[in-house]
């Protein structure tokens, strides 16, 4: 994986102490450097003190920028004194990646005109202005906080997570392989609002897989390969070699989708023409892409798809989509989260299962095998799904765990017991709100750090469920 890139940009004023400029520079570079970061940094001898104060530096670092464009994931305005909003916003508006502000502290008993920093007070200078030009940023806290310590180590990791989601969402390819399922009306979207930010939706006919499945052979070497990639995944020791060549084959064509059309992430129609036709389910193999980095939702939710694909870019750790499906006993902050089986491996206590689609089978047997089933690994989560609403995406955001606690071995697919805080006043916001039965789930906590991608960058209308 490519190390992440910053862009670092140093501020300047003709009056402070130029000195200061310099000692930040060597702080910015060893504290991106410590924490596995790459940068990149202007020749510090093309302006007074390496910092950027006057119009003709600002243009001059824009230029230099823009001989680097592409090769910066963000920029980092480091202000280690009272900055010059003029040159810093000559610098930075057309710098199109997100921008983090960090602001020296002052000391005290470095109070003293050589020493004095008076960041704090400038960092509202440059924020000010940037906002009058609508040119983005992120500011964190604390207000004033040195590059060598802990705190800055922190929000840089935030920092770099925001840039991957911004970087990742304005310029995604999704694929829809299918239509929506008729009875399936929760999971309508809008492709053209989807484009406004970014967001290639490319569909696909399902009878085009159908008939590209049907085309190969048992003994292809793309499916013979396949079928040994998925059954060193996960647990098929329960299908029958006919099922594991039918599920290779759709997998080896989604694979061929991906490749083709340079798909990011996808949804999948899932009910019910594979199980009639195809006489498999494709659970595993949505499983299998996500572990794979793929992000892949099933049941044509697109919008879903969307939001698993922003927490992987925010966690760099494989997300999944489950359903709101069953309360908890009496426990009003708990309930049962489920799907039949997009769960990657690397979310499960162990690996799943590949095993026959219950549901599938009580009307219909032999034909669902391909759910995965399991348990979730319990610890801190983010919940997040979005819906597209007026030629907008509009989504939400909140943190809560998975628990520890048990369920019964009979229960169907793969689940965990999930603890959110103030649960029934956040459903009856999800239900006023017009959102699925569904909702993303990724590893961590990550509201802050969505919501400063969805909002601040990307544009998304947030609606907040946490009261």
């Amino acid at each position: 994986m490519k190390r992440m890139t910053f862009a670092l940009c140093f501020c300047n004023r003709g009056f402070m102490p130029g000195e200061l400029i310099y000692g930040a520079r060597e702080d910015m570079i060893r504290a991106v450097t410590d924490a596995g970061y790459d940068y990149i940094a202007m020749d510090a001898e093309l302006t007074r003190y390496g910092g950027v104060e006057t119009r003709d530096e600002g243009l001059l670092y824009a230029k230099w920028l823009k001989e680097h464009e592409g090769q910066y994931d963000g920029v980092i305005f480091s202000m280690p004194i009272f900055a010059d909003e003029n040159g810093a916003i000559t610098a930075l508006q057309d710098a199109g990646v997100p921008i983090l502000m960090q602001a020296y502290p002052d000391e005290i008993g470095k109070m003293d005109f050589a020493h004095r920093r008076d960041a704090f007070c400038g960092k509202f200078s440059v924020t000010d202005v940037f906002t009058q030009y609508q040119v983005p940023f992120t500011v964190l806290k604390p207000h004033v906080v040195h590059p060598l310590s802990e705190k800055f180590a922190e929000n840089l990791r935030d920092f770099a997570a925001v840039c991957r989601v911004v970087n990742g969402m304005k310029r995604c390819n999704i694929g829809c392989i299918g239509a929506r399922t008729t009875a399936f009306k929760t999971v309508r979207f809008d492709e053209i609002a989807m484009q406004k930010y970014g967001i290639n939706v490319e569909s696909f006919d399902l009878s085009e897989l159908v008939f590209k499945v049907g085309k190969l052979d048992d003994g292809d070497e793309k499916v013979v390969a396949k079928k040994a990639a998925l059954e060193d995944y996960t647990d098929f020791s329960g299908v029958s070699e006919e099922k594991k060549n039918t599920l290779a084959k759709i997998s080896v064509v989604i694979d061929e989708y991906i490749e083709v059309y340079h798909l990011d992430a996808l949804a999948l129609r899932c009910w019910n023409e594979m199980e009639e036709i195809l006489r498999v389910c494709p659970c595993v193999l949505l499983s299998e892409l996500n572990d794979r980095g793929i992000t892949a939702s099933c049941e044509i939710d697109m919008c879903s798809a969307v939001t698993m694909r922003a927490m992987a870019l925010a966690s760099e750790t494989p997300t999944t989509v489950l359903d709101w499906n069953n309360n908890y006993g009496d426990d009003e902050n708990k309930v049962i989260l489920f799907h039949c089986g997009p769960v990657p491996n690397s979310l499960m206590t162990d690996k799943g299962r590949v095993t026959s689609h219950k549901m599938f089978d009580k009307t219909d047997a032999g034909s669902g095998c391909g759910t995965c089933e399991g348990r979730m690994k319990a610890g801190d989560i983010t919940l997040s799904n979005c819906q597209t609403k007026d030629g907008k995406l509009v989504v939400y955001a909140s943190e809560a765990r998975f628990t520890e606690d048990e369920i019964e071995e009979t229960f169907f697919g793969c689940a965990a017991v999930c603890e959110i805080p103030d649960m029934q006043n956040k459903l009856i916001r999800l239900a006023r709100g017009g959102f699925k039965h569904h909702t993303s789930v990724g590893a961590g906590h990550m509201k802050a750090v969505l919501r400063e991608a969805f909002v601040t960058y990307l544009g998304y209308e947030w609606v907040e469920i946490d009261g």
